[in-house]
């Protein structure tokens, strides 16, 4: 751990408890006891500091994702060798508690595990929580760690409350303990939404934490610091830390608690603009392994051992990021993975494009899920924005990094792929489709339409922008015209790099009404506040 010169070791920060929801007092009784135990790790790999009593400790937290009507994945990591038990129960009481047990903890997953829970009632909060029990004497158990979440109902009376954003501690913006930490996270689940989709660049592997940064009024900028924050990741070791050092955060471990997650990822789980088959130029001295491909095997595992993907097993090298999370009539949600697959990124303006961004098997892969979903909306879960130019100035070559080139006519390059799919769209009379996206880190949203367009066999559609939950903030994007997209709203700084102590952090919130169908979308600052809001209508191919 480091510290700023002259100042005090860093403690997790005091941070109000959040409004007690429905039922989930109990849960914010046990988060909030497990930030309290936990303090830094002392080196590269070390436990928490409470990891000399003699049972295991869960100080990480503990996370839900990917919930279905009747089944959840949760997620733990213990300080030591350990196996894994869950108990679930309609109440905080845990009376009459179902037991499940879960895999062995060890060094193979850096001591993270995942239950898969089934057979769960539809429509029902479940509590939640989570032993970690001696290997040699399961008598011996930690303290519980509890957490909860609601069950996807089989009717859609109910509705649909989930938020989006993405990027987190970008550019060297990490935990600031002035600012409260990664306080967003406490705006987000005051809104008590089902779930939560992060939209990408969970970690900034490439991007070091150092003690202080400068600020543009000449004060520091602090940040809460470990060994493997301190430099570019490339071991699995330092990218398991990237994954850690997040989980610091009283306030990211409190939502965990209370929130599933559906989780995508984007390029800085690996590095900046990543694609298969890059070589890092020699010139980069910051790399040591040059083979993107060896860097992005060692992050995709690091990724399955710390998020609950039901489409990923934990180590291992099989599963895909890309699939559909499903939530009851009203919601699909396809989860999109346009790092792994893309081709490289180039000027893009080739007039054949077969492998595009997200490859040609993810492409029939969609199309055939898209086609076969019976739910009301449909929302496509980008991690790149489609009409907004995002360049890849990579040892200053005119690259592109997304899908747009800025050229306004008929799609070239990776545009080729998009237009089949909205062609698709259409043609297959696909309804209530939306994007979401994060990755500029400003917030936005932009109304396509053909009569702006140069590409004109599609039906119009809105692609909505959040994020950074915890980065710099940047100006908005060129716009580019080849779908006609229009910016019917944007936030964004006119300087680059704006630090989370300046403001711009943003969420979206999507709020499907159960009665009327009704879509709303809401982009919201870091405290909540709603900047501006759609309303879209069920049952139609285009809006």
């Amino acid at each position: 751990m480091c510290t700023p010169a002259g100042s005090r070791p860093w403690r997790p920060p005091h941070v109000t408890p959040l409004r007690p929801l429905p039922g989930r007092r109990g849960v914010l009784r046990g988060s909030l006891a497990a930030s309290a135990a936990l303090a830094l790790p002392a080196a590269v790999g070390a436990p928490p500091a409470f990891a000399l009593s003699g049972r295991p400790r869960a100080g990480w937290g503990v996370q839900a994702g990917d919930v279905a009507s009747d089944s959840g994945l949760v997620w733990v990591r213990s300080d030591r060798p350990a196996r894994m038990v869950v108990e679930t129960a309609a109440t905080e009481s845990f009376r009459g508690a179902h037991r499940w047990h879960g895999p062995l903890l060890g060094a193979g997953t850096d001591f993270t595990g995942t239950t898969r829970l089934h057979g769960l009632p539809a429509g029902e909060q479940i509590h939640y929580r989570v032993l970690l029990a001696d290997p040699d004497d399961p008598r011996r158990t930690g303290e519980p760690v509890t957490g909860t979440f609601r069950t996807v109902p089989l009717g859609r009376r109910r509705g649909v409350r989930f938020l989006w954003s993405g990027d987190l501690a970008g550019q060297g913006w990490g935990i600031n303990p002035d600012l409260g930490g990664y306080r967003i996270y406490d705006a987000m689940a005051k809104l008590d939404p089902d779930f939560f989709l992060c939209s990408g660049d969970n970690i900034y592997a490439d991007g070091p934490v150092a003690a202080t940064q400068a600020l543009p009024d000449g004060s520091l900028y602090r940040n809460v610091t470990t060994e493997e924050k301190a430099k570019v990741a490339e071991t699995l070791a330092e990218f398991r830390g990237n994954f850690r050092y997040n989980l610091l955060d009283q306030n990211l471990r409190r939502f965990n608690a209370q929130v599933p997650s559906i989780i995508q990822w984007d390029d800085h789980e690996v590095r900046n603009n990543w694609y298969p088959g890059e070589v890092i130029a020699d010139s980069d001295a910051r790399d040591t392994e040059k083979s993107v491909d060896v860097l992005a095997g060692r992050a995709r595992r690091a990724f399955s051992e710390y998020f609950p993907v039901s489409s990923l097993r934990p180590g291992a090298r099989e599963g895909r990021v890309h699939r559909v999370v499903r939530h009851g009539p009203l919601l699909d949600v396809f989860v999109l993975d346009m790092r792994t697959y893309r081709d490289a990124n180039s000027p893009d303006d080739q007039t054949v494009d077969p492998q595009g961004i997200l490859g040609a098997e993810q492409l029939e892969w969609l199309k055939r899920e898209l086609s076969r979903s019976r739910a009301v909306w449909k929302v496509l879960a980008a991690d790149m924005p489609l009409g907004l130019v995002v360049p890849d100035a990579t040892e200053g070559r005119a690259n592109i990094e997304a899908v747009a080139q800025g050229d306004p006519g008929a799609p070239l390059g990776r545009e080729l792929q998009i237009a089949e799919l909205l062609r698709y769209i259409k043609h297959r009379r696909i309804t209530g489709t939306v994007w979401l996206t994060a990755d500029v880190h400003h917030t936005s949203a932009q109304h396509y339409q053909p009569a702006r367009a140069a590409f004109t066999d599609f039906e119009p559609f809105w692609e909505f922008v959040s994020g950074p939950l915890n980065a710099g903030a940047f100006p908005a994007s060129a716009l580019d015209n080849t779908f006609g997209p229009e910016r019917v709203f944007v936030k964004a700084p006119t300087a680059a790099n704006v630090s989370p102590a300046e403001g711009y952090q943003f969420f979206g919130e999507v709020d499907i009404d159960g009665d009327s169908g009704e879509l709303t979308v809401r982009l919201r600052e870091q405290d909540g506040t709603v900047l501006f809001t759609q309303v879209l209508q069920p049952g139609r191919v285009g809006q």
